[in-house]
């Protein structure tokens, strides 16, 4: 995975994904980018770039937004955290850490005196994942942590470790994001085991987080493709400010979408869907997938995939060319998997 060597299972996909959904688990997730900004333009630069305003978001909050390219494609998708009034964390994929790195850098002049530092090779990032998570990390991370509310962050002291801990995840379940110094990674990770906490990889990661509807880069997104048409738009705020890739996106949004991404469900269990495979209609071919998996939640074969925005109605009926036999499938709405 971008030059690191992580676990794709531990136990097995289907018991790890299990394990997360009904009690909880937790993840090595260090591959991804840790980004630092710091000075009295980093809230501003960063803010030009991203879709979303971080000039408005509050100490120890994070969001979630889209860093844009001029033609409104996705370059990658990244959670911002404020850590105080000029400090920034910048998590973001680790295919595009270095491209985001240099994105920024190439879009820095404007705003002097910003300090930017990757941090990823000096800290580790574990995700603590599943509705039990908060009851039982409290004895662990402590009150502070179990009170944060959904994107709140903190910055604890665990055994003479300080660490930076988020109510965030990419499962679709309540949990908690860790990057702490790498002295401190196994402790950290052995105490989580002791008070029950399944390992997982990624694998399971892969199939929580389709379940949950959100989205890969790399995959369902990237530098083509435009945030409305990955339904993205709640991601996007175009009113009352500027940001890189906006005008194209409000050029998007003003001519119509073409294409969207939509959510299918094939109709029997049959042979899974995966990225790059052919969607078809009466047919002929609509378009690709993007993703795709069996769903251990769902008991079925679940994916996204870029269609015609004609066909994205829920009940519309697709099919899907794997290895020459068409499959049926429905198109759905996402997400597939919604915590009651």
């Amino acid at each position: 995975f971008a030059g690191w060597a992580m676990p794709i299972q531990y136990a097995g996909i289907i018991a790890e994904h299990h394990a997360v959904r009904r009690a909880w688990g937790i993840f090595d997730v260090s591959h991804m980018g840790r980004i630092l900004l710091s000075g009295p333009n980093a809230v501003p630069l960063i803010d030009s770039l991203l879709s979303v305003s971080v000039a408005e978001l509050r100490q120890d909050r994070a969001r979630y937004g889209l860093l844009c390219v001029e033609c409104g494609g996705i370059l990658d998708d990244v959670v911002v955290l404020r850590q105080s009034e000029d400090r920034l964390m910048v998590i973001c994929n680790a295919a595009n850490r270095l491209a985001v790195m240099a994105w920024i850098g190439a879009h820095a002049a404007p705003f002097p005196n910003v300090h930017i530092v990757d941090v990823t090779s000096e800290t580790v990032m574990l995700a603590v994942q599943g509705p039990q998570t908060a009851v039982q990390s409290d004895g662990l991370l402590g009150q502070r942590v179990s009170r944060l509310k959904r994107f709140g962050g903190t910055e604890i002291n665990w055994r003479e470790h300080t660490c930076v801990v988020t109510r965030t995840g990419y499962t679709g379940e309540d949990g908690f994001e860790i990057i702490a110094p790498t002295h401190a990674a196994l402790p950290l990770w052995d105490a989580f085991l002791a008070a029950g906490a399944t390992p997982c990889g990624l694998g399971a990661r892969d199939t929580l987080r389709l379940e949950a509807g959100l989205l890969l880069h790399g995959n369902d997104m990237d530098s083509s493709v435009n945030p409305l048409e990955a339904g993205l738009d709640r991601f996007v705020t175009l009113e009352g400010r500027e940001f890189m890739g906006r005008s194209a996106i409000v050029q998007a949004k003003s001519l119509g979408l073409s294409r969207r991404l939509a959510g299918f469900k094939t109709r029997d269990r049959g042979p899974v869907p995966r990225k790059g495979f052919t969607m078809l209609a009466s047919g002929r071919r609509v378009g690709v997938v993007t993703s795709g998996a069996f769903s251990p939640t769902l008991q079925t074969n679940i994916g996204l995939g870029f269609v015609p925005s004609l066909l994205t109605e829920p009940g519309t009926r697709v099919e899907v060319d794997i290895r020459g036999t068409s499959v049926a499938a429905d198109v759905v709405s996402l997400p597939f998997y919604k915590r009651a």
